[in-house]
């Protein structure tokens, strides 16, 4: 008999995916994907559950259906509708689907998503960021607190069931030609807003590496915290340029503006904790996840962003448009000496 394993969120894109991958793998038996509201795209052989993480009927579902494995994809930053929505499907969820766990007599392993946002974004902040180091200023809202909480209340479930594997995996800013969240949208904007005074260290992970290393944790059986994040940074300007676009220096109270602005219309919402990435970014080290949990990330930073960029309509200042500006300006350096060369012979 192969795994049983339980993946939740699955009406996100992560989720989704992931949970659709993972029914194809040897080792897994089934694959029950559970969220509020089916998956829009089809659940291909994944067996979906409507059901609610913060009900305690999930725990039902974990003994009827013999759940050896949870995988928790569901702790997302972006809000259903409002802060109040998204705290109670991260934090509360969380709570509700580990007391199920606690109950499930045949739960073997945990695989719990979470994010390189734990660490916040401060002036304080190391190079790069390992995972036995903690925030240099803890979080105090938003997204990265919710993380936070998150965390703490997987610890104390590792602690009360030792005999669970739990692996925690701190996934950077998720990036790809497929998957939406807020910074992807961030980046489709025609003109986009930057922090006047800073270029940070950006780092991301490629959705397809997202995936993989979900699969491997699932499979693989080792506990602990790790990183997925692809190897390098880049800044935000070199991102910029990559998309041919220029950015807007504003200060960090005229960007949040722009973004309350910007989200009448449908646009992406610029939170405290993302205008506090946009100014001081961040850099995990990627070790652990090579030599411990043994996934090698396929993307680098760089090639996860132009993989992404690929794909984004280009700004005035594309690099095709570049090259043929960089083209006509020396040919008609090249004509105007030649044009003086003449001029001055007798």
């Amino acid at each position: 008999m192969g795994r049983v394993v339980l993946v939740t969120g699955v009406a996100g894109d992560l989720g989704r995916r992931f949970a659709r991958r993972l029914a194809d793998h040897p080792e897994v038996d089934r694959v029950i994907g559970v969220d509020v509201t089916p998956p829009k795209l089809g659940t291909g052989a994944m067996q979906f559950v409507r059901a609610d993480i913060r009900n305690p009927v999930i725990a039902k579902v974990l003994v009827r259906e013999h759940v050896d494995t949870v995988v928790h994809a569901g702790v997302e930053p972006t809000p259903v509708s409002g802060r109040g929505s998204m705290k109670e499907l991260n934090v509360i969820g969380t709570m509700q689907l580990l007391a199920a766990c606690q109950q499930a007599p045949e739960l073997r392993q945990l695989v719990v998503k979470s994010s390189t946002s734990v660490y916040g974004a401060t002036n304080r902040d190391p190079a790069m960021f390992t995972e036995e180091m903690s925030a240099r200023r803890l979080p105090s809202s938003g997204y990265p607190k919710d993380v936070s909480e998150v965390e703490g209340y997987v610890r104390g479930f590792a602690r009360r069931r030792p005999d669970v594997t739990v692996t925690t995996l701190r996934m950077a800013n998720m990036i790809g030609p497929i998957v939406y969240t807020p910074l992807t949208a961030y980046f489709k904007i025609p003109r986009v807003p930057t922090v006047l005074g800073f270029n940070p260290r950006i780092q991301f992970v490629h959705e397809r590496d997202a995936h993989g290393a979900l699969e491997r944790a699932t499979v693989a059986g080792v506990a602990g915290t790790f990183h997925v994040a692809g190897d390098s940074v880049i800044t935000l300007a070199q991102a910029l340029r990559r998309l041919g676009k220029q950015g807007i220096p504003l200060p960090s109270a005229g960007v949040a503006g722009f973004g309350t602005l910007a989200r009448r219309f449908g646009g992406p919402e610029f939170t405290a904790h993302q205008i506090a990435w946009l100014t001081y970014g961040r850099g995990v080290d990627n070790t652990r996840i090579r030599t411990v949990l043994g996934y090698e990330p396929v993307y680098t930073t760089e090639q996860a962003f132009n993989d992404f960029a690929a794909g984004v309509n280009p700004g005035f200042l594309n690099p095709e448009r570049l090259r043929a500006i960089e083209s006509t300006m020396q040919g008609a350096l090249a004509a105007a000496g030649t044009n003086a060369q003449e001029g001055s012979q007798p």
